[in-house]
C-alpha cells in the first residue's frame, strides 16, 4: 500500500512540475517531421528534404535539416516534400521564420516571428492544396546577401495546417525543417548593442525626460526606434508606452543617449523603467529604477539591466512548491506506516 501511493505521489508531483512548464513555456524544440492534425482529421501531415548536398552526404544532419556553410552573395535552393495521410484534403501554409538555440534545444519562434536568415529564405509555394494519401513538392530558396555579418544563424521552414476544432476553436498544428547556415566572409560581424543606464531628468518647465545610454557593440551602424514603459514601484500606476527617439546613427564602438520624452505630468517616483529598443530585426530591452528630480536638472543616473523574467521565477517557484509539498506527503506516508508497525507489534 504504501509503495503504492508513493508511485502515486511521484506521478502527482511530475504532473505538477510539467503543467507548470507546459503553461508558461511556448515554442517548442523542433524534433518531429510529421505531425498530427486533429480528431476530426486521422492522421498526419509531413514535411522532409528531399535535396542533400553531395558534399555532406556523410553528414547524417544534412538528411533530415538544411545545413550549410557559404559566402555572402550565394543562393541555393532545396526541394522539400508536402504528405499528407490523413483522409480528407488538406491547405497547407509554408513559410520560414526565425528560429534560436536555447539550453540545449532548437526552438522556433512563436508565430511568423522574423529573423534575418527567415527573411532570406522563401517558397516557391506559400500555400498547397495537399490531396488525401498524397505528397507535395515545394521549393525553399535561400539568398545571402553581399553585406551578410559571418557567423551561424536559424530558421524553420513551417508546414501549417489549420483546422476548426469543437465550439468553433480554430487548431493549427505545423511541422517544421530546420535550418542551419553559417555565413563565411570577412564582413563586419553582425549588428548588437546594449543599454548602459537610465537617467530622469526635468526640463526647466519641469517636464520630465528620460536619457538612456547605449553603446553600439557590434560592426555595424544601427538606427534605433522603441518605447519606454514606466510603473510605479510603490504603486499600481503606470505610465506610457512613450516613443524614443535617436538624435544621430550610432557608428560601431560609439555610445550615444536616446532621449524619451513622456508627453504626461509625472510624479518624482520611484518609478520602473522598462525601455525597449529595435534596430532592423535586432531587438534589446533592458530596465532601471528612476526618480525624476523635483527641480530642474539631472537625477542619478541608474545602471540598467535585463527585465525580470518572472515567468522563469514563477516556474522555479512552483516546482520548489511541487517538491515541498511531495516531501511533506512522503513524510507524512512514512510517519503513518512507522504507526501501523508499532501498532501492530504492540
Amino acid at each position: 500500500m504504501f509503495v503504492k501511493r508513493l508511485r502515486l505521489l511521484r506521478v502527482a508531483v511530475t504532473v505538477v512540475i510539467l503543467a507548470a512548464v507546459t503553461a508558461l513555456v511556448s515554442a517548442p524544440p523542433i524534433a518531429a517531421s510529421a505531425v498530427g492534425v486533429s480528431r476530426s482529421h486521422p492522421g498526419r501531415v509531413g514535411v522532409r528534404l528531399l535535396d542533400i548536398p553531395a558534399d555532406t552526404a556523410n553528414d547524417p544532419r544534412t538528411h533530415a535539416y538544411i545545413v550549410d556553410s557559404l559566402l555572402p552573395g550565394t543562393t541555393f535552393s532545396r526541394r522539400i516534400e508536402l504528405s499528407n495521410t490523413t483522409s480528407s484534403s488538406l491547405h497547407v501554409d509554408a513559410f520560414a521564420a526565425a528560429a534560436t538555440i536555447e539550453n540545449g534545444s532548437f526552438v522556433g519562434k512563436p508565430g511568423h516571428e522574423a529573423n534575418e536568415l527567415s527573411t532570406w529564405t522563401t517558397l516557391s509555394r506559400s500555400a498547397l492544396e495537399v490531396r488525401s494519401h498524397s505528397t507535395s513538392l515545394d521549393t525553399v530558396t535561400i539568398a545571402i546577401p553581399t553585406d551578410a555579418a559571418p557567423g551561424e544563424t536559424y530558421a524553420v521552414v513551417w508546414a501549417e495546417v489549420s483546422t476548426v476544432g469543437s465550439g468553433g476553436v480554430k487548431l493549427t498544428n505545423r511541422v517544421g525543417i530546420r535550418i542551419y547556415l553559417d555565413v563565411r566572409g570577412n564582413n563586419p560581424v553582425a549588428s548588437s548593442f546594449t543599454i548602459d543606464s537610465m537617467t530622469a531628468e526635468r526640463s526647466q518647465s519641469g517636464r520630465p525626460i528620460v536619457l538612456a545610454q547605449v553603446h553600439n557593440t557590434g560592426g555595424r551602424a544601427i538606427d534605433l526606434t522603441g518605447t519606454l514603459q514606466l510603473k510605479s514601484v510603490s504603486g499600481s500606476l503606470t505610465a506610457g508606452p512613450y516613443e524614443a527617439r535617436l538624435g544621430t546613427t550610432v557608428a560601431p564602438g560609439q555610445s550615444e543617449p536616446i532621449m524619451i520624452e513622456p508627453s504626461d505630468a509625472l510624479a518624482n517616483g520611484p518609478w520602473t523603467a522598462l525601455l525597449e529598443l529595435q534596430s532592423g530585426l535586432l531587438k534589446e530591452s533592458a530596465q532601471a529604477v528612476i526618480t525624476f528630480p523635483a527641480k530642474p536638472g539631472a537625477g542619478v543616473t541608474v545602471r540598467a539591466h535585463p527585465p525580470t523574467n518572472y515567468l522563469g521565477i514563477l516556474v522555479i517557484v512552483l516546482s520548489l512548491v511541487a517538491i515541498l509539498v511531495a516531501a511533506g506527503i512522503a513524510i507524512l506516508l512514512i510517519r503513518q506506516r512507522r504507526r501501523r508497525r508499532s501498532q501492530t507489534s504492540s
